[in-house]
């Protein structure tokens, strides 16, 4: 059977393994933990050895294997890496789940390799760790497909800063796979016998075990909570109860190369082994598992969202079509290697993409770039731009569709596929470039301006969009040098405008840790602030029964214009409503002959105040939660012209109204306009906004 190569992207998981703190000692104990290492090995103040979370692949891999179709015949475990992101708890359920990424060729007669990506997460909420797993096949090379990147790594020629013996028995095997690894080629002699070796082997992870230990007592002893990655290669096999040293060098503050060699034979077992270590900063914004497409990315401020991005863990589409600053030319793949290039050197992963966002075909191409490369999409940054600057007579109807075209319809060719890929998985994080220029006008760019200022709208529909499915839409307005500043500002102030001085922005923004959706922020010189669009409290001039005149208009305008106490409206709902509230009632209000004294009289009264004419065609129901003394819940039913009120909740409100009981006693005794309660903040709706505007016709109290 041939490799499956539509198994890349497809989801493998959820698998979930519950574990106690025996489970924890009991793979201890096979990797050679014992009394020297009683913090592994004894239940009080029990901490776990990272690498233990390397048993959650036990139930992965059959279904890995099963989904890329890998001849069995010819599997090695290749590669494996850990990223940790909290310790491991001594006890819990841990879930994990993934998918394969890549499936590269290396030749009809050298195999392939599949590789994998997976993230577990404790019942606690934390996610622990992300394992990045390569299967080695011998026997499903010859696809024609693409090899694998060169990743070897130079030890240093000097002598290693530690050496650490490691003393596995014959036994070995029999108490490490017990911990899930219960393949027969550790145990059965005549299973060995058939794939080639004299008696069983080691497994390589147990080894893999046996040098962890030997990382955490030469770095941080007794601190496992600090290892923060361990990768490697496994290279020979090992039989039980061969005599092992792991050789370390430290090469830099918190990190490490390591290998592990045969005693007897000194052959090197475990090789291209990377370490690091130190406190795991709980604020730090890290994207190890996630994948970043960044339009416009080979220079200025896409440059360094790229490069910052993969600096702290993610995998990077870099997308630059390579022309000039206006669009012309052809275009050219070298500004978008250079930075592939440039992260590769700093040991991140990117991949270059020439395509342009003015084309649908150029979108989804750089969206599907990100999903055979890596398997998803996490974060899109829509950077790309290019400028036509004109004075308005002068703007020719080809320069405003073009920079239109690259601005406002490129986030929209992009941004549709990657949000269908975020939509699956639920989750995304989507920013969108809009400019100074575009919300606050600049002569000569009415292409521009109005193409950064549609990027504000697109935010503000697709972050109620996304909402319930976990994707967050913001938009920066930056303030930095590019190419489109390069010949515009002078020198001197150019310096003061690095990119990197917005970047810290736009990273929190695509983090996990953004709180925000629909927000706008100015960023340029290390200044940060938000932007918004408020709307003033206005004035009633008129009513539904006679249209105001200009010169009432003229008479009310300082009330008008005014912005004192203006509001921010989340979606055009509320200002609809705010906007009908105004004719609910009056704005002078007098006592009403009604004297509720209490919640409860209201809504009493109520299947009496119904004017059942007015309720043809009414299907509605209305909830009412009122809170703070004297308050609680009724909820109100209205269907085929008559009214039901009955006290608690309902399944499915279709209007929802919040109000505290002193308030609201107030609003139905007069005292309070419904407007003024609303625009204040005292009276909140959610559901269907625009159904609450039939109260006031349903009702007549």
């Amino acid at each position: 059977m041939a490799l499956n190569l539509d198994a890349i992207g497809k989801k493998i998981g959820p698998f979930t393994k519950d574990y106690t703190w025996k489970d924890a000692v009991l793979y201890a104990l096979g990797v050679g933990a014992g009394f020297s290492d009683l913090d592994y090995c004894y239940e009080k103040d029990l901490k776990v050895i990272p690498s233990f979370g390397i048993t959650t692949l036990y139930d992965l891999m059959p279904q890995l294997a099963a989904t890329s179709s890998v001849n069995l015949a010819g599997v090695l475990h290749g590669e494996q890496e850990l990223i940790f992101h909290n310790p491991i708890p001594p006890e819990g359920t841990l879930t994990t789940e993934g998918a394969i990424t890549h499936c590269y060729d290396k030749g009809r007669e050298k195999g392939a390799l599949v590789a994998a990506e997976f993230e577990t997460f404790h019942s606690n909420g934390d996610k622990l760790f992300t394992s990045i797993v390569t299967v080695f096949s011998r026997l499903d090379g010859g696809f024609g497909g693409e090899n694998a990147p060169a990743k070897e790594v130079e030890f240093p020629t000097r002598d290693p800063d530690f050496v650490v013996a490691g003393k596995p028995t014959e036994d070995q095997p029999l108490i490490y796979r017990l911990s899930g690894d219960v393949f027969q080629l550790h145990v059965d002699q005549d299973f060995a016998e058939m794939a080639g070796f004299e008696k069983p082997i080691m497994h390589g992870l147990c080894t893999h075990g046996y040098a962890c230990r030997a990382l955490i007592d030469s770095f941080v002893p007794g601190e496992p909570e600090k290892v923060r990655r361990l990768e490697c290669r496994f290279k020979r096999p090992l039989y039980p109860g061969m005599p092992i040293k792991t050789v370390i060098w430290q090469t830099d503050p918190g990190k490490a190369l390591w290998k592990v060699i045969n005693v007897e034979t000194n052959e090197v077992v475990i090789d291209n082994g990377l370490f690091e270590f130190g406190e795991i900063p709980r604020d730090e914004i890290r994207f190890d598992d996630r994948v970043a497409i960044v339009t416009g990315a080979g220079a200025g401020l896409g440059r360094v969202y790229a490069l910052e991005l993969a600096k702290r863990g993610a995998n990077v589409v870099v997308n630059d079509l390579g022309g000039a600053r206006d669009g012309s030319g052809e275009g050219t793949s070298s500004p978008a290697d250079k930075v592939v290039e440039e992260i590769r050197a700093l040991g991140g992963d990117a991949v270059a993409n020439y395509d342009s966002v003015a084309t649908v075909e150029g979108g989804q191409n750089i969206v599907k770039r990100a999903l055979d490369a890596f398997g998803t999409v996490d974060i899109l940054i829509n950077n790309a731009g290019i400028l036509r600057d004109k004075s308005f007579l002068k703007m020719t109807p080809e320069n405003w569709h073009l920079v239109l075209d690259v601005h406002l319809t490129g986030a929209y060719n992009v941004s549709r596929p990657a949000f269908a890929a975020m939509k699956d998985k639920g989750y995304g994080r989507i920013l969108m470039t809009t400019s100074a220029a575009g919300l606050y006008g600049n002569f000569g760019q009415t292409n521009y301006t109005a193409a950064k200022m549609g990027l504000v709208g697109l935010m503000n529909t697709l972050k109620l969009e996304g909402q319930k499915y976990g994707i967050k839409v913001n938009t920066i307005a930056p303030v930095a040098a590019s190419r489109l500043t390069a010949d515009i500002l002078p020198p001197d102030f150019l310096d003061k405008l690095k990119p990197e001085l917005v970047a810290p922005l736009a990273l929190f923004l695509v983090s996990e840790k953004c709180p925000v959706n629909g927000n706008i922020y100015n960023a340029g010189m290390g200044s940060f602030n938000r932007a918004a669009i408020a709307t003033g409290p206005g004035v009633v001039v008129g009513d539904d029964q006679e249209s105001p005149t200009a010169e009432q208009l003229v008479a009310q305008w300082d009330r008008i214009t005014s912005l004192e106490g203006a509001k921010e409206y989340q979606n055009v709902q509320e200002q609809i409503g705010d906007l009908l509230a105004a004719f609910a009632q009056p704005a002078e209000t007098g006592e009403s002959s009604n004297g509720f004294g209490v919640v409860a009289e209201v809504f009493d009264f109520m299947p009496g105040a119904f004017v059942a004419d007015a309720a043809a065609g009414v299907d509605v129901v209305f909830q009412y939660n009122i809170g703070g003394e004297g308050g609680g819940d009724w909820y109100c039913v209205i269907t085929d012209g008559s009214c039901r009120v009955q006290a608690g909740t309902h399944e499915k409100p279709v209007c929802t109204l919040m109000m505290a009981a002193a308030d609201f006693l107030d609003m139905m005794n007069g005292k309070l306009a419904a407007m003024q309660a609303y625009t204040s903040g005292k009276l909140k709706i959610s559901g269907d906004i625009m159904k609450s505007q039939l109260i006031e016709k349903l009702f007549k109290f």
